[in-house]
């Protein structure tokens, strides 16, 4: 069937020119060169139709490979059955046959005009070439044109003298048949395929590289009117593997391509193919950085795995990516312009052959000194190789993905690493590795399989204690927490002689027990009892965890706490113990409102990690990081970072983080009530697991819905929070306090008896940890549930404790002065309520907090007061006399100094000071240039200062 053809009109316009010279007596050669597969055969048919439309004889011939060896046969199949040469042999004198030939010619010439139509004349054998040649010098004035195709394509090997190379150009006319544009392929496909998408016909004609050969092979498979039955509605994705193509006209067609281009060319496609594999997508960062020049390297890396001349192959490179056939990355790596091309220059091709390739690829680049990922990629598609370097690099570059966070990739690497010849101890530490970054990638059965199978082989006593912590920590994320026990008690009976490493897992018990409630108390009472009866028994971790469970148990206060873990922390530890020393401190820390304390602990802590073994101290520390953000009210952050962390969290629980808990809140502070109602409803609760952190969770749930208007819901929230803390052992409100989150809604609902008895008990529990923050929370609940003139007091007394509080707990402080501004409303001290209602709203906008800022302005208009609709914070809310006075403070001057300058009273300038100081949330002189973004204190310009 002829096919269409398209960008082809100035071809068939210089043979129709050709043809009119020929027609009037002066012949000449017209040769079609170009590619295999951008239609010349299609382009010489076309010329064939129009000059026997024009009245020429035509005479054609289609070169092949098996007529290279006969001499004369292109031109005795171009000039048809000839009795006097039935008895040419190649023995015979080729210049006598080729003169009868030349006469046969001149017969046909003088009875019309001719034209000698010749396809893959670059087949043709060798006389035939030379007598077409010869016949082209002397047909300039006779009615002979003559137009042969010829393939033009820069191969490995390089190609024989073109037909016109030792012609006079006068002779010749010559046209390349560049490859088809996107936008005539893209038609090619909308007249098979009318119903074809945009970005499917896109596909086709990536996959098509220009070439019509491909493209129509491609939609013959795809289903286009040249396939038998209708074309479909619905056009399924472009397949990325030759197998899903039937009945295989593309692979066949890129086959042809291939053979074509002859053997060593074949070898370097396919090896190009192969190597490709091993290349990150192109989407992703590329090998090597791509500033340089990528092309010579791989041209190298190619040349060695195809056993070719590199600087053939950097013309191969260059001239494939001049036709389409390969398109560089943003980095400038060649690729196959389509991945379904790849992998039909791949089919057929022996996996031997691929692995070989890979082999020696990966051995140029470690010998060129290239990344160790880039060479490791390739050592993933060869089976184990024996060869040290190779475990080398596969472990480098497993190292490497784990300091990227990326543990799927690393764990890629140490599973190709176990197919190389391994001792018993190096596989168990490589299980080790792998079990954890397996867990921490995907999670599941496979990773506890991988840790158990290392823990039973043969291994120093560390890397025992290695594996038995990050087995226990893989077994209770899955809700084994017996097994995980079990297998720490195996272990630590296993370590006579070792008390250091003794000690190590009794702490990693101790503190994987929090998952079980009847195996924590049971852990910690024998703890308790060591730690007094024989304390060298227990190490200073361990000891850690007890002034955490003491602290959470509502028995010592922040300062003792702090004491006691500073004193632990100044004592020497083992390294394996070290990580649960410096985890825990950093909870007592945050805990104890010590918060640059506790982050210093967090970001040693997380330091000190292997990055490649499962840790619970890991979970944990992270945990604490997002404590901290919580307390300074860092809410921006928080929400920022919901998947901030190793994967090993995302895997932990089946349930909801405690990560999650502060993003909820944090979404509820910040007024993003439907994206807090959709993270509160994101789990099924009666599912999770237990855990401290579902207890969190369920308390960031119930502010949630409290905030939403749901006291009822809120209330059971809090009581269940509550039930699980307190058999927990839980009582201090210094994690979850929620017997003032059940006193709150308990007063909501008229329950104010029970508000108070709560709030009273709090308040005790509070007084024991004694900071201002759990203080000050505790007295403004308690206040509110008491009410009258002793609340008025509690409610003071909250404020001011809370003043006294770092300055990150703002948030705290927001909502102590909003519910003092209502207590003083109440009371009918409107004025006094309006200070405090205005100075709760600014704090609250300064820290983000929307939602509270809302009730802040509405308890204002409920009062009778105005609320401005402008910013009433940061440095653009200051007026112009508080912005001069404050640029004049920056600068150094004195009130007095201003005052004097401005014709103003000491005391305005001190009032307008303090407001200021309001508005921009600081509390220090010092810290006016940078909050009135003044790069350098400015100089004070008298001149210029007038009265405001």
């Amino acid at each position: 069937m002829t096919r269409p053809l398209r960008e082809r009109d100035r071809a068939r316009a210089l043979i129709a020119a050709e043809t009119e010279r020929a027609r009037s007596g002066s012949g000449g050669l017209v040769l079609l060169q170009g590619a295999t597969g951008t239609g010349r055969t299609s382009v010489l048919e076309s010329a064939v139709q129009d000059a026997a439309g024009r009245g020429l004889r035509v005479l054609w011939a289609r070169c092949s490979p098996e007529d290279t060896g006969v001499p004369f046969a292109t031109v005795l199949q171009l000039l048809g059955p000839v009795p006097d040469f039935t008895d040419l042999t190649p023995d015979r004198d080729d210049r006598g046959s080729a003169a009868r030939l030349w006469r046969l010619l001149r017969a046909y010439a003088d009875e019309g005009p001719l034209l000698l139509a010749v396809d893959d004349v670059h087949l043709a054998d060798a006389p035939s070439r030379r007598w077409l040649r010869e016949a082209v010098r002397h047909i300039d004035r006779l009615p002979i044109l003559v137009v042969a195709s010829e393939r033009s394509q820069y191969d490995i090997d390089p190609r024989h003298t073109g037909l016109a190379q030792p012609l006079s150009p006068s002779l010749v006319r010559t046209h390349t048949i560049d490859p088809l544009g996107d936008t005539a392929a893209a038609a090619l496909v909308l007249d098979a395929l009318p119903t074809a998408a945009p970005d499917w016909t896109a596909q086709c004609v990536r996959a098509a590289a220009g070439s019509p050969l491909l493209l129509h092979a491609l939609l013959d498979d795809l289903g286009g009117p040249q396939s038998a039955g209708p074309a479909p509605d619905a056009l399924p994705p472009l397949p990325e593997t030759c197998a899903a193509l039937y009945p295989g006209s593309y692979p066949a067609a890129v086959s042809w391509w291939l053979d074509s281009a002859g053997t060593a060319t074949a070898e370097v496609a396919r090896c190009l193919a192969a190597l490709e594999e091993a290349w990150p997508r192109t989407e992703n960062r590329p090998i090597g950085d791509a500033d340089e020049p990528v092309v010579p390297d791989v041209a190298g890396v190619l040349a060695e795995a195809a056993g070719a001349d590199p600087a053939r192959v950097t013309g191969w490179l260059t001239a494939m990516t001049r036709i389409g056939l390969l398109r560089p990355d943003p980095a400038g790596l060649p690729r196959y312009a389509h991945r379904l091309l790849r992998d039909a220059v791949l089919t057929g091709w022996p996996t031997v052959r691929r692995e070989a390739a890979h082999l020696v690829a990966a051995r140029t680049m470690l010998r060129r000194g290239e990344r160790v990922e880039a060479i490791a990629a390739h050592l993933l598609r060869t089976p184990g190789v024996g060869l040290p370097w190779a475990l080398r690099v596969l472990q480098d570059a497993a190292t490497v993905a784990v300091n990227d966070a990326r543990p799927g990739d690393a764990a890629g690497y140490l599973r190709r690493a176990l197919d190389e010849p391994l001792s018993d101890d190096r596989r168990q530490r490589l299980l080790t590795e792998l079990g954890s970054l397996e867990y921490a990638s995907a999670g599941g059965a496979v990773a506890i399989a991988r840790l158990a199978e290392a823990q039973h082989l043969p291994a120093a006593p560390r890397d025992r204690v290695r594996t038995a912590v990050a087995l226990g920590t893989a077994l209770v994320g899955r809700g084994e927490v017996t097994t995980a026990l079990e297998v720490l008690r195996r272990t630590e009976g296993s370590l006579d002689g070792h008390p250091g490493l003794t000690r190590t897992v009794q702490t990693a018990t101790a503190l994987l027990s929090d998952a079980d409630l009847v195996t924590r108390q049971e852990t910690y009472r024998r703890l308790s009892e060591s730690g007094e009866y024989a304390p060298e028994l227990v190490g200073t971790a361990s000891r850690a965890l007890l002034v955490r469970y003491e602290a959470t148990a509502g028995l010592i206060s922040a300062g003792e706490a702090m004491n006691r873990v500073r004193a632990l922390l100044a004592q020497p530890s083992d390294p394996l113990a070290e990580p649960f020393l410096l985890g825990t401190a950093a909870a007592v820390a945050e805990w104890a409102d010590e918060l640059d304390e506790a982050e210093r602990l967090v970001d040693r802590g997380l330091a000190g990690q292997h990055p490649a073994l499962l840790h619970p101290m890991e979970h944990a520390l992270l945990n604490t990081r997002a404590d901290i953000a919580a307390a300074r009210g860092d809410v921006a952050r928080l929400i920022a970072v919901r998947g901030d962390g190793a994967a090993v969290a995302a895997h932990a629980h089946s349930g909801p983080s405690n990560r999650d808990a502060h993003v909820l809140m944090a979404l509820v502070h910040t007024g993003r009530s439907d994206e807090a109602r959709r993270l509160a409803g994101a789990f099924d609760l009666s599912r999770a697991p237990e855990s401290w952190e579902l207890n969190r969770f369920l308390y960031a749930r119930g502010v949630q819905r409290l905030a939403a208007g749901d006291p009822a819901g809120a209330l059971h929230d809090f009581l269940e929070c509550g039930r699980r803390q307190s058999a927990r052992e839980v009582y201090s409100p210094v994690v979850t306090p929620w017997r003032t989150a059940v006193a709150q809604c308990r007063l909501a609902l008229g329950g104010s008896q029970e508000a108070l008895a709560l709030a009273t008990e709090e308040l005790r529990l509070a007084r024991v940890w004694n900071t201002p923050r759990t203080v000050g929370r505790a007295l403004r609940v308690l206040g509110a549930a008491t009410g009258g003139r002793r609340g008025l007091h509690l409610a003071e007394e909250a404020v001011e404790t809370l003043r006294d509080a770092p300055a990150d707990a703002g948030m705290e402080l927001v909502e102590a002065l909003l519910a003092q501004g209502r207590q003083l409303h109440a009371a009918g001290e409107r004025g006094r309520a309006r200070d405090r209602l205005r100075e709760a709203a600014d704090l609250a906008e300064r820290k983000g907090g929307l939602r509270l800022l809302a009730l802040a302005e509405q308890a204002l208009r409920e009062g009778g007061a105005r609320v401005p609709t402008a910013s009433r914070t940061g440095s653009g809310a200051l007026t112009a006399s508080e912005r001069r006075i404050a640029d004049l403070a920056a600068a150094g001057r004195t009130n007095t100094e201003i005052a004097d300058l401005l014709h103003l009273a000491r005391r305005t300038v001190e009032t307008h000071l303090t407001s200021t100081y309001r508005k921009l949330g600081i509390r220090r002189r010092s810290e006016l240039p940078a909050a009135l973004d003044h790069p350098h204190p400015p100089a004070a310009d008298t001149a210029k200062v007038t009265t405001p």
